[in-house]
């Protein structure tokens, strides 16, 4: 079975992590064969509630092989989380400038696809700036190491 590792990498640049948390996700048949196949996107993905429930708005690629009947690929899909955990988050979202963001799409060794998602707050235009010093900094220290 092939590695599924899918991350948002601009989710950890335009937020910052206060927690994070492993759901698994309601797919379809079509929907796990696409993701196997690395048909899947978490830029621009996002988590809303509806109903006390959380959902995931993000793409996963139409599955290509076979006549299948297809899946839409920007639909909401159900978060599996427990009842706790679902009434913590909504409770925290009530606070301004909060969201949920899925930054990792990953396979199980049993099979499972499973989101891990954060609870994140915007950074501010500083904080971004002295995220990119950090990123070059290390990026020279590592080619001084090389050498």
């Amino acid at each position: 079975m092939a590695e599924i590792n899918i991350r948002n990498k601009k989710a950890s640049f335009q937020y910052e992590f206060l927690e994070k948390y492993t759901a698994g996700i309601a797919l379809l048949g079509t929907e796990i064969k696409s993701i196997r196949d690395g048909k899947a996107a978490l830029t621009d993905s996002y988590c809303s509630f509806t109903k006390h429930e959380l959902y995931v708005k993000m793409y996963i690629g139409e599955y290509s092989h076979g006549g299948y009947v297809n899946h839409d690929p920007r639909r909401e899909r159900k978060l599996l989380l427990k009842r706790k955990e679902l009434n913590k988050l909504e409770k925290k979202l009530q606070d301004n400038g909060l969201t949920i963001v899925p930054i990792k799409l990953f396979m199980t060794k049993q099979g499972w696809v499973k989101v891990e998602i954060a609870l994140c707050r915007g950074k501010k235009m500083a904080d971004k700036r002295q995220s990119i010093k950090e990123r070059e900094t290390k990026r020279e220290l590592d080619r001084a190491m090389k050498r």
